[in-house]
């Protein structure tokens, strides 16, 4: 069965040689796809099985959220609301969504998970990744990364994401569990292992432990870093190799200069810092230096709890110096990158057939317009 989006005013391909400029637009298009890959981008009034037709709208590449937490139960709105009143974020808050979160059945988790996935959905987004880190124990870190895989291939064993009250005082021996009983128990259900990297969660030597276990079971790396204040997170995850260092919040020089100077990936959540009061991230330094950058929500029920890939597009034109053309290709081919993928986050032949309609003329809009639903129809 194929498919044909038809009579679209302004296609992004996010591939220069297909149209102009770096998002590689094309006017007046037509995508065909079948068996769930693009087979061709062209002039509009091409023909397939089914027919979709953009009236003039444009369309781009869905988008790519290479960092969530959709998997976790409870609420924190009573946090978010004292944090607005003055009360400084400091992360403690991930042990109330892990108490939450363990005593919940699965049936409730699914349930939850799947309700957020749509709504990202809904919101354009059609590829996504899915941390667990609320659990804090081998049984229930296992029991998130088994119920995100229901929802994706790109899971996360995070279970260093905060030291759990039952190891207070006691990182070194936490670490131990983490790299021993409870990596085995995640491994089998995970594609990628990160650690929070941060005062008051885990220092550098503790994180360089993790991911070299993770390593060693065969998990890709990533990694929470520089989010709070200036520290080691930038340089480990470069040293590291990972695939990506998220929030970047905090960037001295040589951090800027490490990250321009390897495949590691600048992944910026700035409806973090929208929703922490923390400073924004000068994504204008970062690019310029020549890194490449990805932009996620980072959902989550403390600190971002949005879905909306829109939401932080806008966030990077207004608050990062990023330019809409910068802000569309991070949250899509940079989105991509980060998670290591090359068939996702463009519209060209061979890479999939995730479209994003929206109900306006230019992918301007999705800045433009902050906070109204541009999204029409999502193809995947």
């Amino acid at each position: 069965m194929s498919l044909v989006i038809d009579n679209i005013g302004q296609l992004v391909t996010n591939d220069p040689a297909l149209g102009q400029g770096p998002l590689g637009l094309v006017e007046n298009a037509s995508v065909v796809i079948e068996n769930g890959l693009v087979t061709a981008v062209g002039p509009a009034g091409q023909n397939a099985d089914q027919a979709i037709d953009a009236a003039g709208a444009c369309v781009l590449p869905g988008f790519v959220d290479s960092h969530t937490h959709l998997v976790f139960a409870g609420d924190r709105a009573q946090e978010f609301t004292t944090r607005m009143a003055g009360q400084t974020y400091d992360g403690g808050g991930i042990r109330l969504t892990t108490q939450a979160t363990r005593t919940a059945t699965d049936d409730q988790l699914r349930a939850l998970a799947a309700a957020r996935m749509q709504e990202a959905r809904q919101g354009g987004t059609t590829t996504v990744e899915i941390k667990s880190g609320y659990g804090l124990n081998v049984a229930d870190e296992a029991r998130i990364l088994r119920l995100a895989a229901e929802f994706t291939e790109d899971t996360t064993f995070l279970g260093a994401h905060l030291l759990p009250a039952e190891y207070a005082d006691r990182a070194d021996d936490y670490i131990d569990l983490v790299c021993g009983d409870m990596l085995t128990a995640c491994a089998p259900h995970a594609k990628w292992i990160d650690a929070f990297c941060e005062t008051g969660a885990f220092d550098a030597d503790q994180c360089r432990t993790v991911l070299t276990a993770g390593r060693a079971a065969g998990l890709g790396l990533r990694l929470h870093g520089n989010q709070l204040g200036h520290g080691p997170g930038v340089q480990l995850a470069v040293e590291m190799g990972c695939a990506s260092v998220d929030h970047c919040t905090y960037l001295s020089d040589t951090d800027i200069d490490a990250l321009a100077n390897s495949d590691t990936v600048a992944t910026f959540l700035p409806a973090t810092d929208f929703s922490t009061r923390q400073p924004y991230p000068d994504g204008r330094r970062v690019l310029d230096a020549g890194a490449t950058v990805a932009l996620a929500t980072n959902c989550n029920p403390g600190s971002s709890y949005t879905t909306s890939m829109s939401f932080c597009i806008a966030l990077a034109v207004r608050d990062l110096n990023l330019t809409m053309e910068e802000a569309i290709q991070a949250a899509t081919v940079g989105g991509a990158a980060a998670l290591q993928h090359t068939d996702v986050g463009r519209l060209t032949i061979g890479s999939a057939g995730h479209a994003v309609v929206l109900n306006a003329p230019s992918y301007h809009h999705l800045a433009y317009r902050p906070g109204i639903p541009l999204i029409a129809e999502v193809v995947v």
